[in-house]
Protein backbone atom coordinates (compact mmCIF):
# COMPACT_ATOMS: atom_id res chain seq x y z
CA UNK A 1 0.00 0.00 0.00
CA UNK A 2 1.67 3.18 -0.89
CA UNK A 3 0.89 6.83 0.64
CA UNK A 4 -0.85 9.29 -1.68
CA UNK A 5 -0.84 13.10 -1.46
CA UNK A 6 -3.51 15.03 -3.37
CA UNK A 7 -3.27 18.91 -3.42
CA UNK A 8 -5.95 20.61 -4.50
CA UNK A 9 -8.14 23.60 -3.14
CA UNK A 10 -11.34 21.86 -4.09
CA UNK A 11 -12.54 20.02 -1.12
CA UNK A 12 -14.96 18.08 -2.80
CA UNK A 13 -12.83 16.97 -5.48
CA UNK A 14 -10.25 16.30 -3.72
CA UNK A 15 -12.46 14.16 -1.41
CA UNK A 16 -13.89 12.25 -4.71
CA UNK A 17 -9.69 11.60 -5.58
CA UNK A 18 -9.08 10.71 -2.10
CA UNK A 19 -11.88 7.83 -1.92
CA UNK A 20 -10.68 6.82 -5.43
CA UNK A 21 -7.05 6.48 -4.02
CA UNK A 22 -8.34 4.31 -1.35
CA UNK A 23 -11.30 2.21 -3.45
CA UNK A 24 -7.67 1.37 -5.14
CA UNK A 25 -6.02 0.04 -1.80
CA UNK A 26 -3.71 2.92 -1.39
CA UNK A 27 -3.93 5.75 1.52
CA UNK A 28 -5.14 9.10 0.72
CA UNK A 29 -4.00 11.93 2.60
CA UNK A 30 -5.05 15.77 1.46
CA UNK A 31 -3.20 19.06 1.16
CA UNK A 32 -5.51 22.36 0.09
CA UNK A 33 -2.38 24.50 -0.18
CA UNK A 34 1.57 24.83 -1.03
CA UNK A 35 2.19 25.27 2.66
CA UNK A 36 0.31 22.72 4.30
CA UNK A 37 1.58 20.10 1.20
CA UNK A 38 5.49 20.83 1.96
CA UNK A 39 4.24 20.20 6.01
CA UNK A 40 2.81 17.07 4.76
CA UNK A 41 5.34 16.07 3.03
CA UNK A 42 8.01 16.97 5.59
CA UNK A 43 6.08 15.20 8.15
CA UNK A 44 5.38 11.39 6.94
CA UNK A 45 6.73 9.58 4.04
CA UNK A 46 5.07 9.99 0.78
CA UNK A 47 5.25 7.45 -1.93
CA UNK A 48 3.45 9.65 -4.98
CA UNK A 49 1.56 13.34 -5.38
CA UNK A 50 -1.24 14.53 -7.52
CA UNK A 51 -0.86 17.79 -7.71
CA UNK A 52 -3.48 21.13 -8.71
CA UNK A 53 -2.10 23.80 -10.74
CA UNK A 54 -4.41 26.92 -9.34
CA UNK A 55 -3.35 26.78 -5.58
CA UNK A 56 -3.76 29.63 -3.22
CA UNK A 57 -0.81 31.09 -1.87
CA UNK A 58 1.68 29.04 -3.72
CA UNK A 59 0.90 28.14 -7.59
CA UNK A 60 1.08 24.29 -8.70
CA UNK A 61 4.64 25.15 -10.66
CA UNK A 62 6.73 26.56 -7.88
CA UNK A 63 5.24 23.85 -5.54
CA UNK A 64 6.01 21.17 -8.17
CA UNK A 65 9.60 22.46 -8.24
CA UNK A 66 10.17 22.94 -4.51
CA UNK A 67 8.98 19.19 -4.16
CA UNK A 68 11.17 17.51 -6.93
CA UNK A 69 13.85 19.76 -5.21
CA UNK A 70 13.86 17.73 -1.83
CA UNK A 71 15.83 15.01 -1.39
CA UNK A 72 13.98 11.44 -2.43
CA UNK A 73 11.36 13.27 -3.69
CA UNK A 74 8.19 11.64 -4.79
CA UNK A 75 6.88 11.29 -8.00
CA UNK A 76 4.38 14.32 -8.83
CA UNK A 77 1.66 14.00 -11.46
CA UNK A 78 -0.15 17.37 -12.65
CA UNK A 79 -4.10 17.26 -12.58
CA UNK A 80 -5.44 20.78 -13.53
CA UNK A 81 -8.79 21.41 -15.62
CA UNK A 82 -6.60 24.49 -17.13
CA UNK A 83 -4.53 22.52 -19.45
CA UNK A 84 -2.45 24.64 -21.56
CA UNK A 85 1.02 24.30 -23.55
CA UNK A 86 3.30 26.42 -21.62
CA UNK A 87 2.24 24.41 -18.41
CA UNK A 88 2.40 21.55 -20.07
CA UNK A 89 5.96 21.78 -21.01
CA UNK A 90 7.18 23.67 -17.81
CA UNK A 91 5.36 20.49 -15.68
CA UNK A 92 7.60 18.28 -17.16
CA UNK A 93 10.48 20.40 -17.63
CA UNK A 94 10.36 20.61 -13.85
CA UNK A 95 10.02 17.36 -13.63
CA UNK A 96 6.48 16.01 -13.47
CA UNK A 97 5.70 12.31 -13.90
CA UNK A 98 2.54 13.43 -16.24
CA UNK A 99 0.17 16.32 -16.86
CA UNK A 100 -3.37 14.86 -16.95
CA UNK A 101 -7.03 17.06 -17.54
CA UNK A 102 -9.68 16.65 -15.42
CA UNK A 103 -11.69 14.97 -14.74
CA UNK A 104 -9.53 11.53 -14.64
CA UNK A 105 -11.24 8.17 -14.58
CA UNK A 106 -10.24 5.63 -12.14
CA UNK A 107 -8.81 3.18 -14.52
CA UNK A 108 -6.68 6.29 -15.84
CA UNK A 109 -5.93 7.28 -12.12
CA UNK A 110 -5.05 3.62 -11.44
CA UNK A 111 -2.62 3.30 -14.22
CA UNK A 112 -1.15 6.67 -13.36
CA UNK A 113 -0.63 5.43 -9.64
CA UNK A 114 0.67 2.16 -10.90
CA UNK A 115 3.23 3.95 -13.51
CA UNK A 116 4.26 6.67 -10.91
CA UNK A 117 4.79 4.04 -8.51
CA UNK A 118 7.07 1.67 -10.62
CA UNK A 119 9.12 4.67 -11.77
CA UNK A 120 9.66 6.08 -8.20
CA UNK A 121 13.14 5.76 -7.74
CA UNK A 122 13.88 7.39 -11.41
CA UNK A 123 12.83 10.83 -11.27
CA UNK A 124 15.27 13.76 -10.23
CA UNK A 125 14.91 17.53 -9.73
CA UNK A 126 15.09 19.89 -12.67
CA UNK A 127 15.51 23.58 -11.83
CA UNK A 128 15.32 26.89 -14.35
CA UNK A 129 13.11 29.48 -15.04
CA UNK A 130 11.82 29.78 -19.06
CA UNK A 131 10.09 31.75 -20.85
CA UNK A 132 6.33 30.81 -21.79
CA UNK A 133 5.67 29.70 -25.40
CA UNK A 134 2.84 29.54 -27.59
CA UNK A 135 1.18 26.32 -28.67
CA UNK A 136 -1.87 26.51 -30.12
CA UNK A 137 -4.12 23.20 -29.67
CA UNK A 138 -4.80 21.13 -26.67
CA UNK A 139 -5.28 17.76 -28.79
CA UNK A 140 -4.08 14.57 -27.12
CA UNK A 141 -1.18 14.68 -30.08
CA UNK A 142 0.08 17.66 -29.17
CA UNK A 143 -0.11 17.18 -25.51
CA UNK A 144 2.04 14.67 -26.04
CA UNK A 145 4.79 16.85 -28.11
CA UNK A 146 4.51 19.58 -25.51
CA UNK A 147 5.27 17.15 -22.44
CA UNK A 148 8.32 15.73 -24.40
CA UNK A 149 9.47 19.42 -25.00
CA UNK A 150 9.01 19.80 -21.40
CA UNK A 151 11.37 16.54 -20.62
CA UNK A 152 13.90 17.03 -23.01
CA UNK A 153 14.74 20.95 -22.48
CA UNK A 154 17.37 21.31 -20.03
CA UNK A 155 19.00 18.09 -21.47
CA UNK A 156 22.06 18.97 -23.97
CA UNK A 157 21.01 16.07 -26.01
CA UNK A 158 20.67 15.91 -29.43
CA UNK A 159 16.84 15.92 -30.90
CA UNK A 160 15.53 14.79 -34.09
CA UNK A 161 12.18 16.37 -35.41
CA UNK A 162 10.12 14.26 -37.40
CA UNK A 163 6.88 15.46 -39.75
CA UNK A 164 5.66 16.75 -43.02
CA UNK A 165 6.37 20.28 -44.36
CA UNK A 166 4.51 22.59 -42.20
CA UNK A 167 3.56 21.00 -39.24
CA UNK A 168 5.95 23.18 -37.12
CA UNK A 169 9.56 21.44 -36.95
CA UNK A 170 11.29 24.64 -36.12
CA UNK A 171 8.09 26.18 -33.24
CA UNK A 172 9.04 22.84 -31.54
CA UNK A 173 12.87 23.38 -31.80
CA UNK A 174 12.55 27.04 -30.73
CA UNK A 175 10.42 25.50 -27.72
CA UNK A 176 12.86 23.57 -26.46
CA UNK A 177 15.82 26.06 -26.69
CA UNK A 178 13.50 29.05 -24.90
CA UNK A 179 12.52 26.67 -22.10
CA UNK A 180 15.95 25.24 -21.67
CA UNK A 181 19.40 26.06 -19.75
CA UNK A 182 20.54 27.59 -23.14
CA UNK A 183 17.79 30.33 -23.31
CA UNK A 184 19.45 33.22 -22.81
CA UNK A 185 22.33 32.19 -25.61
CA UNK A 186 21.98 32.40 -29.33
CA UNK A 187 18.82 29.94 -31.72
CA UNK A 188 20.86 29.63 -34.76
CA UNK A 189 18.05 28.11 -37.74
CA UNK A 190 20.11 26.85 -40.94
CA UNK A 191 17.42 25.31 -43.90
CA UNK A 192 19.78 22.49 -45.27
CA UNK A 193 17.45 22.59 -48.34
CA UNK A 194 18.48 26.03 -49.54
CA UNK A 195 22.10 26.17 -49.47
CA UNK A 196 23.88 26.39 -52.68
CA UNK A 197 26.55 23.49 -52.65
CA UNK A 198 29.79 25.51 -53.20
CA UNK A 199 28.39 27.38 -50.19
CA UNK A 200 28.12 24.50 -47.29
CA UNK A 201 31.19 24.39 -45.40
CA UNK A 202 31.56 28.26 -45.19
CA UNK A 203 27.52 28.32 -43.99
CA UNK A 204 27.70 26.22 -41.37
CA UNK A 205 31.69 26.68 -40.37
CA UNK A 206 32.82 29.42 -41.27
CA UNK A 207 35.96 30.54 -43.26
CA UNK A 208 39.08 33.14 -43.25
CA UNK A 209 40.04 35.97 -45.12
CA UNK A 210 41.44 35.02 -48.36
CA UNK A 211 40.56 31.47 -48.30
CA UNK A 212 39.15 31.00 -51.36
CA UNK A 213 37.91 33.50 -53.90
CA UNK A 214 35.81 35.86 -53.15
CA UNK A 215 36.57 35.56 -49.30
CA UNK A 216 36.95 38.96 -48.59
CA UNK A 217 36.61 39.03 -44.51
CA UNK A 218 36.50 36.64 -42.01
CA UNK A 219 32.72 34.81 -41.66
CA UNK A 220 31.64 32.82 -38.30
CA UNK A 221 29.65 30.19 -39.72
CA UNK A 222 26.44 28.26 -37.93
CA UNK A 223 28.07 26.69 -35.88
CA UNK A 224 30.03 29.73 -34.37
CA UNK A 225 27.14 31.99 -33.99
CA UNK A 226 25.29 29.33 -32.01
CA UNK A 227 27.79 28.77 -29.59
CA UNK A 228 26.48 28.39 -26.03
CA UNK A 229 22.97 27.83 -27.50
CA UNK A 230 21.11 25.86 -30.01
CA UNK A 231 21.74 24.70 -33.48
CA UNK A 232 18.41 23.87 -35.66
CA UNK A 233 19.88 22.05 -39.02
CA UNK A 234 16.62 22.00 -40.46
CA UNK A 235 15.79 19.63 -43.61
CA UNK A 236 18.50 17.42 -42.71
CA UNK A 237 18.30 14.75 -45.14
CA UNK A 238 19.13 17.56 -47.77
CA UNK A 239 23.02 17.36 -46.76
CA UNK A 240 25.20 17.04 -49.31
CA UNK A 241 27.06 13.59 -48.30
CA UNK A 242 30.13 14.91 -48.70
CA UNK A 243 29.77 17.15 -46.05
CA UNK A 244 28.24 14.69 -43.61
CA UNK A 245 31.48 13.55 -41.88
CA UNK A 246 32.59 17.24 -40.83
CA UNK A 247 29.23 17.38 -39.28
CA UNK A 248 29.48 13.77 -37.35
CA UNK A 249 33.29 15.30 -36.06
CA UNK A 250 31.40 18.13 -34.93
CA UNK A 251 28.64 16.70 -32.83
CA UNK A 252 31.27 13.52 -31.58
CA UNK A 253 34.13 16.00 -30.60
CA UNK A 254 32.39 19.64 -30.51
CA UNK A 255 35.34 21.08 -32.69
CA UNK A 256 34.79 22.83 -35.91
CA UNK A 257 37.41 24.23 -38.75
CA UNK A 258 36.40 27.01 -40.46
CA UNK A 259 38.04 27.39 -43.71
CA UNK A 260 41.57 28.24 -43.81
CA UNK A 261 41.35 28.40 -40.44
CA UNK A 262 42.42 26.26 -37.30
CA UNK A 263 40.32 24.02 -35.22
CA UNK A 264 38.01 26.02 -32.56
CA UNK A 265 35.90 24.24 -30.15
CA UNK A 266 32.17 25.07 -29.91
CA UNK A 267 29.48 24.01 -27.42
CA UNK A 268 26.34 23.81 -29.14
CA UNK A 269 23.29 21.77 -28.79
CA UNK A 270 22.02 20.21 -31.74
CA UNK A 271 18.49 20.04 -33.06
CA UNK A 272 17.58 18.56 -36.69
CA UNK A 273 14.51 17.81 -38.46
CA UNK A 274 13.53 16.68 -41.79
CA UNK A 275 10.15 15.57 -43.46
CA UNK A 276 11.74 12.86 -45.12
CA UNK A 277 12.39 9.37 -44.35
CA UNK A 278 15.75 9.25 -42.95
CA UNK A 279 16.75 5.39 -42.39
CA UNK A 280 15.36 4.83 -46.18
CA UNK A 281 17.70 7.65 -46.88
CA UNK A 282 20.36 5.43 -45.27
CA UNK A 283 19.29 2.30 -47.03
CA UNK A 284 20.03 4.60 -50.64
CA UNK A 285 23.30 5.09 -49.63
CA UNK A 286 22.12 9.39 -49.58
CA UNK A 287 22.88 9.50 -45.70
CA UNK A 288 25.69 8.20 -43.34
CA UNK A 289 24.31 5.71 -40.78
CA UNK A 290 27.28 6.60 -38.25
CA UNK A 291 25.68 10.43 -38.74
CA UNK A 292 21.98 8.93 -38.67
CA UNK A 293 22.15 7.50 -34.98
CA UNK A 294 24.27 10.40 -33.99
CA UNK A 295 21.42 12.41 -34.88
CA UNK A 296 18.79 10.54 -33.89
CA UNK A 297 19.16 10.24 -30.23
CA UNK A 298 16.03 11.76 -28.67
CA UNK A 299 13.55 12.01 -31.73
CA UNK A 300 9.86 13.79 -31.77
CA UNK A 301 7.53 12.83 -34.39
CA UNK A 302 5.21 16.16 -34.80
CA UNK A 303 1.72 14.61 -36.48
CA UNK A 304 0.03 15.99 -39.29
CA UNK A 305 -2.54 18.66 -38.66
CA UNK A 306 -4.82 16.23 -40.20
CA UNK A 307 -4.20 13.85 -37.24
CA UNK A 308 -5.12 16.34 -34.53
CA UNK A 309 -8.32 17.69 -35.63
CA UNK A 310 -9.15 19.26 -32.26
CA UNK A 311 -6.31 21.76 -33.16
CA UNK A 312 -8.01 22.96 -36.16
CA UNK A 313 -10.74 25.47 -35.09
CA UNK A 314 -8.53 27.02 -32.31
CA UNK A 315 -5.56 27.39 -34.71
CA UNK A 316 -8.08 29.13 -36.94
CA UNK A 317 -9.60 31.62 -34.25
CA UNK A 318 -5.82 32.13 -33.41
CA UNK A 319 -4.80 33.30 -36.91
CA UNK A 320 -7.75 35.30 -37.67
CA UNK A 321 -7.86 37.24 -34.37
CA UNK A 322 -5.28 39.67 -35.51
CA UNK A 323 -7.54 40.82 -38.52
CA UNK A 324 -10.77 40.73 -35.93
CA UNK A 325 -12.53 38.27 -38.16
CA UNK A 326 -14.35 35.05 -36.91
CA UNK A 327 -15.75 31.69 -38.60
CA UNK A 328 -18.85 31.06 -39.35
CA UNK A 329 -20.49 27.73 -38.36
CA UNK A 330 -20.37 26.48 -42.18
CA UNK A 331 -16.94 27.71 -42.02
CA UNK A 332 -15.80 25.73 -38.90
CA UNK A 333 -17.33 22.31 -40.22
CA UNK A 334 -15.83 23.09 -43.84
CA UNK A 335 -12.13 23.41 -41.97
CA UNK A 336 -12.35 20.16 -40.03
CA UNK A 337 -13.04 18.20 -43.33
CA UNK A 338 -10.59 19.64 -45.41
CA UNK A 339 -7.35 17.13 -45.12
CA UNK A 340 -4.62 19.73 -45.32
CA UNK A 341 -1.77 18.25 -46.94
CA UNK A 342 0.12 21.30 -46.55
CA UNK A 343 -0.53 20.88 -42.59
CA UNK A 344 -0.53 24.11 -40.30
CA UNK A 345 1.22 26.51 -42.73
CA UNK A 346 -1.91 25.65 -45.39
CA UNK A 347 -4.15 26.73 -42.82
CA UNK A 348 -2.13 29.85 -41.88
CA UNK A 349 -2.30 30.70 -45.58
CA UNK A 350 -6.00 30.03 -46.15
CA UNK A 351 -7.27 32.07 -43.54
CA UNK A 352 -4.96 35.14 -43.93
CA UNK A 353 -6.47 35.02 -47.54
CA UNK A 354 -9.87 35.11 -46.24
CA UNK A 355 -9.47 37.92 -43.70
CA UNK A 356 -7.81 40.20 -46.63
CA UNK A 357 -10.55 39.62 -49.27
CA UNK A 358 -13.47 39.40 -46.72
CA UNK A 359 -15.06 42.78 -45.80
CA UNK A 360 -17.18 41.75 -42.88
CA UNK A 361 -15.94 39.85 -39.90
CA UNK A 362 -17.80 37.00 -40.37
CA UNK A 363 -15.72 34.32 -42.72
CA UNK A 364 -18.36 31.53 -44.38
CA UNK A 365 -17.51 28.36 -46.24
CA UNK A 366 -17.65 30.07 -49.06
CA UNK A 367 -15.18 33.05 -48.61
CA UNK A 368 -12.40 29.57 -47.69
CA UNK A 369 -10.75 28.66 -51.45
CA UNK A 370 -9.89 25.26 -50.52
CA UNK A 371 -9.93 22.29 -53.08
CA UNK A 372 -13.53 20.74 -53.14
CA UNK A 373 -12.08 17.20 -53.92
CA UNK A 374 -10.14 17.01 -50.63
CA UNK A 375 -13.08 17.93 -48.26
CA UNK A 376 -15.35 14.50 -48.63
CA UNK A 377 -16.33 13.31 -45.14
CA UNK A 378 -16.65 10.35 -46.04
CA UNK A 379 -12.87 9.72 -47.60
CA UNK A 380 -11.30 11.58 -44.64
CA UNK A 381 -9.25 9.89 -42.19
CA UNK A 382 -9.98 10.57 -38.94
CA UNK A 383 -8.02 9.78 -35.82
CA UNK A 384 -8.85 7.83 -33.60
CA UNK A 385 -9.27 9.55 -30.37
CA UNK A 386 -10.98 9.81 -27.36
CA UNK A 387 -14.17 11.05 -28.13
CA UNK A 388 -15.46 12.53 -24.78
CA UNK A 389 -12.02 14.46 -24.18
CA UNK A 390 -12.36 15.43 -28.25
CA UNK A 391 -15.85 17.18 -27.75
CA UNK A 392 -15.19 18.76 -24.28
CA UNK A 393 -12.65 20.57 -25.86
CA UNK A 394 -14.94 22.04 -28.57
CA UNK A 395 -17.45 22.77 -26.31
CA UNK A 396 -14.91 24.87 -24.03
CA UNK A 397 -14.10 26.37 -27.00
CA UNK A 398 -17.37 27.66 -28.20
CA UNK A 399 -17.99 28.85 -24.79
CA UNK A 400 -15.03 30.59 -24.46
CA UNK A 401 -15.92 32.46 -28.03
CA UNK A 402 -19.72 33.11 -27.60
CA UNK A 403 -18.76 34.65 -23.94
CA UNK A 404 -15.90 36.94 -25.70
CA UNK A 405 -18.50 38.13 -28.81
CA UNK A 406 -20.91 38.75 -25.78
CA UNK A 407 -18.35 40.90 -24.17
CA UNK A 408 -18.88 38.48 -21.25
CA UNK A 409 -22.71 38.53 -21.14
CA UNK A 410 -23.41 34.95 -20.00
CA UNK A 411 -27.37 35.38 -20.98
CA UNK A 412 -26.42 36.61 -24.42
CA UNK A 413 -23.95 33.68 -24.78
CA UNK A 414 -26.52 31.01 -23.70
CA UNK A 415 -29.08 32.34 -26.35
CA UNK A 416 -25.96 32.47 -29.00
CA UNK A 417 -24.98 28.82 -27.96
CA UNK A 418 -28.81 27.11 -28.13
CA UNK A 419 -28.71 26.61 -24.73
CA UNK A 420 -30.50 27.47 -20.96
CA UNK A 421 -28.33 30.03 -19.12
CA UNK A 422 -28.66 27.96 -16.22
CA UNK A 423 -26.72 25.17 -18.62
CA UNK A 424 -24.19 27.73 -19.57
CA UNK A 425 -23.33 28.19 -15.75
CA UNK A 426 -22.90 24.46 -15.09
CA UNK A 427 -20.46 24.06 -18.08
CA UNK A 428 -18.43 27.26 -17.18
CA UNK A 429 -17.83 25.79 -13.74
CA UNK A 430 -16.98 22.38 -15.31
CA UNK A 431 -14.43 23.91 -17.85
CA UNK A 432 -13.10 26.47 -14.75
CA UNK A 433 -14.31 29.56 -16.82
CA UNK A 434 -14.39 32.57 -13.51
CA UNK A 435 -17.77 33.77 -13.19
CA UNK A 436 -15.73 37.25 -13.86
CA UNK A 437 -15.90 36.61 -17.13
CA UNK A 438 -19.72 36.82 -17.47
CA UNK A 439 -21.51 40.33 -16.48
CA UNK A 440 -22.85 40.62 -13.41
CA UNK A 441 -26.36 38.98 -13.02
CA UNK A 442 -28.62 42.30 -13.09
CA UNK A 443 -26.63 43.31 -15.65
CA UNK A 444 -27.67 40.75 -18.26
CA UNK A 445 -31.32 41.13 -18.25
CA UNK A 446 -33.68 38.43 -18.59
CA UNK A 447 -33.04 35.30 -20.10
Amino acid sequence: MATILIVDDDAALSEVLAETVRSLGHEARTAASGPEALAALAREPTDGVLLDLRLPGMDGLPLLERIRARAGAPPVAVLTAHATATNTIEAMRLGAFDHLTKPIGRADLARLLSEMLAAKAGLGPLRTEARPVEFIGSSEAMRKIQKAIGMVADSGTTVFIQGETGTGKELVARAIHDHGRRRAKPFVAVNCAAIPAELWESELFGHLRGSFTGAHADRQGAFQEADGGTLFLDEIGDMPLSLQPKILRALQERVITPIGGKPVPVDVRVISATNRDLFERVREGAFREDLFYRLHVLPIHLPPLRERIADILPLAEHFLAPAGKWLGPDAAARLIQHRWRGNVRELRNVLERAAVLVRGEKITASDLDLNSEEASPTSFDWPEENLPAAIARLEELLIRRALGRSGGNRAEAARALGIHRQLLYTKMRRYGLCPSEGKPEEAEGGG
